[in-house]
């Protein structure tokens, strides 16, 4: 270890907890439980994304006295409203065109690599989800084996009114999950789910009271740790492959947009709104 390591460092590296700025950790009874808490509703910028990496860089060591990692929001606004907008938009008129674009891929493709791993941990991995859980949101739960979701959960691809399309591999997940048509629906429509209907289309597997996706995550976990591990890991590997080629080409096409002027304006305009949701219609 480098001898000018802050003790933050330290921290996440040898403990198995950790509280940062955007998210949180820590492992109980056998399951990982990810905790994510920067306001206003857990916008996925380039300080989410360096604790995300943290959280992948010890997840291997984690995931050895685990069964179960359960990702949830501490905000009483949703899961997830996707990524930092305002951040993408100033950076990027911050920055020569050229520098712009592989910023955008690099970010992409550092958030790929954290979204591929916890996708491919062997430990059963459950997204307890309300409220707001739109674009990276939504890909992030798409992300975990199994969605638990409280009655009033609402999940939306809003990107195509942005001149943009999901880029944190929502595409290929969701049809890896559903299928075309309901890809087709949600990203040309722009149009959000309920819970209910989520659950009716196989997208969630539970649906419960408000405020209890946590409390019935944490059952579910606990009854997952009473079967054997090696058989639960090789059902999932079998159940669930990674699609990467279709993951890469979503980055590919995703930056191709982006240096677009549709896109600048999409931004431009979200960042200027005034409404309390400006990504819905």
């Amino acid at each position: 270890m480098n001898v000018l390591q802050t003790s933050k460092e330290t921290e996440w590296h040898e403990s198995p907890a950790y509280k940062g700025v955007a998210l949180s950790w820590e492992l109980r009874e056998g399951v990982i439980e990810l905790a994510l808490h920067r306001p206003p509703c857990n916008q996925i910028g380039s300080n989410s994304l360096e604790e995300l990496e943290k959280f992948v860089s010890v997840l291997p060591r984690l995931q050895d006295d685990a069964h179960a990692l359960i990702i949830y929001s501490r905000l009483a606004a949703g899961f997830c409203a996707g990524a930092d907008l305002h951040e993408l938009y100033s950076r990027s008129q911050a920055m020569e065109k050229h520098d712009a674009a592989k910023g955008v891929r690099d970010f992409l493709e550092r958030i790929h690599r954290v979204l591929n791993l916890i996708d491919s941990t062997p430990v059963t991995t459950i997204a307890a989800v309300h409220g707001v859980t739109f674009g990276g949101g939504f890909e992030l739960a798409l992300v975990c084996d199994l969605i638990i979701a409280d009655k009033m959960a609402r999940f939306c691809f809003p990107e195509l009114r942005l001149g943009l399309i999901p880029g944190f591999g929502g595409i290929p997940r969701l049809k890896r999950d559903l299928g075309n048509a309901l890809v087709r629906d949600l990203l040309l429509t722009g149009r959000s789910l309920n819970a209910t209907k989520a659950q009716q289309i196989g997208l969630v597997s539970q649906v419960v009271g408000e405020g209890q996706a946590f409390a019935a995550a944490r059952a579910t976990a606990a009854q997952l740790g009473k079967f054997d591990r090696a058989t639960a890991v090789a059902a999932k590997r079998f159940i669930k492959p990674i699609p990467h080629h279709e993951l890469q080409r979503e980055i590919d096409l995703f930056c191709e947009l982006f240096s677009r002027p549709a896109a600048e304006t999409g931004l431009r305009k979200f960042v200027e709104s005034r409404d309390a949701q400006p990504y819905l219609p």
